[in-house]
């Protein structure tokens, strides 16, 4: 009967068809068996013995602070999937709030959604490339290199997507803050002149920079919030300059703790760095100008010398082939 089963397969999708087979059959099994295991009560012996045991006894962890990286228990559809949808350490944890932060994504569940859709897409693009090898193996011979590269590449292109799609969203991110953090200090600046306190002007800055530069303006309006909660201006101020990950927002930060430790005019410091970013960006405008003659090299030499070669030489050519040809016996 097996035999009769092999032959069956190998003539239906090829030399590899009873692998396809026991890869389907095991994707099959594994989808039967996660909600069973998912929806598995707990044992209620092990609830009493959990819930009596002594929160001091060394080297035993209570079971909140082995959960303490856990967001919105209970309440989250992905919270049962918690445990292989989420860094397992503080350290990786924390790095990854920070990149959800940086993108702009600030949901107490942000890491655990982004690592949901990289699981369902690597998911998914690995199932489109099994059934795409099924159908190539069946249609035509194809070599075992190229239908495993065919199944990997799909499932690698899913997985690493959304990576791909965080990165760039944190450099639009941080590049849009950089650009309008000159003119944010500006007003700042107008602002504290005018008799404004530093609170009220990043108040006031946040209320005008919504149109233009709105990432700006939601950290402005961030650090507003967390100040009128009572938080310590230093410790917000460096919490801007983390979530930010700018590095003039940083030197921003580190000027204005300065001028708050030693009592020095924060006006004047305004005026000073301020001069300075709008230096920094001709500065960055003058560069980005300059390296345009070195981009465009390329595509000058790929559309214009081709051409203009074929229109300067190939009449010649043509005339030695014709001349060649005449001699020819």
């Amino acid at each position: 009967m097996l035999t009769t089963i092999n032959d069956f397969l190998i003539e239906k999708m090829g030399p590899l068809g009873p692998l396809f087979a026991v890869a389907v059959l095991g994707i099959v099994l594994v989808a039967i068996t996660l909600p069973t295991m998912l929806k598995r009560r707990a044992d209620p012996y092990a609830k009493l013995r959990d819930n009596a045991r002594p929160s001091g006894i060394p080297g035993k962890r209570p079971d909140t602070e082995k959960r303490s990286l856990r967001a919105g228990r209970g309440t989250d559809k992905l919270d049962k999937f918690a445990n292989f949808l989420e860094p397992k350490n503080e350290e990786e944890m924390t790095s990854s709030r920070l990149k959800m932060t940086r993108a702009g994504y600030r949901g107490k569940n942000a890491v655990r959604t982004f690592h949901a859709i990289q699981f369902v897409l690597g998911i998914v693009f690995l199932l489109v490339g099994v059934i795409y090898a099924i159908v190539a193996s069946a249609s035509d011979e194809v070599s075992t290199t190229k239908l495993i590269l065919a199944v990997a590449l799909p499932g690698a292109i899913g997985y690493y997507l959304p990576k791909y799609w965080l990165e760039r969203r944190i450099q639009s991110r941080q590049q849009e803050i950089q650009n309008g953090f000159p003119d944010a200090l500006d007003m700042l600046l107008v602002c504290v002149e005018a008799g404004q306190s530093l609170d009220q002007g990043i108040i006031r800055v946040s209320k005008e920079l919504k149109t233009g530069y709105p990432a700006l303006a939601e950290e402005f309006e961030i650090v507003s919030q967390e100040v009128k909660a009572g938080k310590d201006r230093t410790t917000v101020l460096r919490a801007f300059s983390e979530r930010s990950g700018v590095p003039d927002v940083a030197s921003f930060v580190t000027v204005m703790i300065q001028s708050q430790t030693f009592g020095t005019s924060i006006a004047e410091a305004l005026r000073v760095y301020a001069g300075e970013m709008r230096d920094k960006r001709v500065m960055r405008a003058e560069e980005a100008a300059n390296k345009l003659p070195t981009k465009m090299t390329l595509g000058t030499m790929m559309f214009t010398v081709p051409p203009l070669l074929i229109i300067l030489v190939g009449p010649s050519v043509y005339d030695m082939m014709q001349l060649f040809a005449n001699f020819s016996p």
